[in-house]
Formats: structure tokens, sequence, C-alpha cells
């Protein structure tokens, strides 16, 4: 009972982690907000989704003997976890970097200076 309840939270969380992510991409004004939300957003809920999941295996786990499969199916969540972990991020930030390749142009405010562009010199 308390497993599943622990899986629960952990799903529903990673669902209003989702939901702030849809709600970044309709809001934020441009380009490299709307990618940073919808990178960090999914990385996270898709994790704590993934590990709602996990959680909800053990309920029938009791022993190594017999419930050795359960074990394999949680090691293969966990590994799925792993890799969104390492490659969200990282196709986030190419997905950024080519932007900037092809000069899409952040919003900024009127009379702030762009800072992305004094950067891109020291390369």
């Amino acid at each position: 009972m308390i497993v599943t309840i622990i899986s629960v939270i952990f799903i529903l969380l990673g669902l209003l982690f989702f939901l702030g992510a849809a709600v970044g991409l309709i809001r934020f004004p441009d380009f490299y907000t709307r990618t940073h939300a919808a990178g960090k957003g999914d990385t996270l809920s898709s994790l704590l989704v993934i590990l709602g999941f996990a959680v909800y295996q053990l309920k029938d786990f009791h022993g190594f003997s017999h419930d050795w499969p359960i074990l394999l199916v949680i090691l293969k969540l966990l590994a799925v976890s792993l890799f969104i972990f390492l490659t969200s991020p990282s196709s986030t930030h190419a997905l950024m970097d080519a932007g900037w390749e092809d000069k899409v142009e952040p919003e900024i405010g009127k009379g702030r200076p762009n800072h992305l562009n004094d950067d891109c010199g020291k390369f």
C-alpha cells in the first residue's frame, strides 16, 4: 500500500513537471527560453514518471529466488532513466547551439545588452 502511494506521488509529480514544461513552451518569448523549458521539464518529468514505475514494481518483489524478473524490469527502467538523464540535456544543448549557429536572435528587453554576442567572440 505504501509503495503504491509513493509511486503515485512520483508519477503525479512527473505529470506536474510535464505540465510546467508545456506551459513554458507556450508562454516563453523566444527559442532559447522555450528550449530550456522543454529540456529541463522533459528530463525531470520523465525521470520522475519512470522512477514511479520502478517503485511500483517493488510491491510484488519478495525475494531474489522467485522474483528476479521483477528485478530485471526495475533495472531496465533505471537504465532508461539513466539514458534520458544523459541524452536529453545534451540534445537540448545541441539544439540551442544549432539555433545560435543559424543566427536565431534571443528576445531581449529594451535597453538591455546582449551578452551572448560578447561571449561569441571569445571562441
